[in-house]
């Protein structure tokens, strides 16, 4: 008998690495409002998982709010398009890993990006077919626990896990109280019980 009957997945670090897109299209946007584009990979892979607001207070604390808010207006504006085309890079074994599990699970996305972006994951890989459901803090404005739990009981999930790769996620599924696994390939550390080393490894342990 399977563990789980729902396999939420967190996206950056999870599924996927789009640091690289982010860091260039981010550095432009800086530019473009007149602060040093100082951006880079180390720096952005430590706040992957944060919200957009939250990377910002972090990144360029001497933006002023207004300077911020047009810095995440033309973030979102070309980051969505520029990802959905280029895409980012796939962990190791996403798609035929997904399609294995997609046999004996219902898959799902929970992320804190802004709303579009796991779209553009999906248009640029081509893995929607995979996923029944997603949702993420750009849609609902709710902490990532939150819509752990709003997806779940949306879909009568019973025995939901969610796979992330930071200490982040792994609160955020002890607050929407279900079972963790940690994505150690991933950016971040994570103390729990259960670890995977590589995407591939998932299916030995759901």
């Amino acid at each position: 008998m399977q563990k789980y009957d729902g396999i939420i997945f967190d996206l950056d670090g999870t599924l996927w690495d789009s640091v690289e897109c982010v860091v260039a299209i981010w550095n432009n946007a800086l530019e473009k409002a007149g602060i040093a584009p100082t951006m880079n990979y180390k720096e952005l892979s430590r706040c992957m998982g944060l919200r957009i607001e939250q990377i910002f207070d972090r990144v360029i604390p001497q933006a002023t709010p207004e300077q911020r808010r047009q810095i995440k207006q033309t973030c979102v504006e070309t980051e969505q398009d520029y990802l959905a085309e280029h895409g980012g890079i796939l962990y190791d074994g996403v798609e035929e890993t997904l399609k294995k599990l997609k046999q004996t699970h219902r898959l799902f996305i929970v992320s804190n990006c802004q709303e579009g972006y796991i779209n553009a994951f999906y248009r640029a890989h081509g893995l929607k077919k995979y996923f029944e459901d997603d949702e993420c803090a750009g849609r609902t404005g709710k902490s990532k626990g939150e819509n752990i739990r709003l997806l779940a009981d949306r879909r009568g999930l019973e025995r939901p896990v969610y796979i992330g790769d930071t200490i982040m996620d792994c609160q955020a599924a002890g607050e929407a109280g279900v079972d963790f696994i940690h994505a150690a390939y991933g950016f971040g550390e994570a103390e729990c019980s259960c670890a995977v080393k590589n995407f591939t490894d998932i299916p030995v342990v759901v």
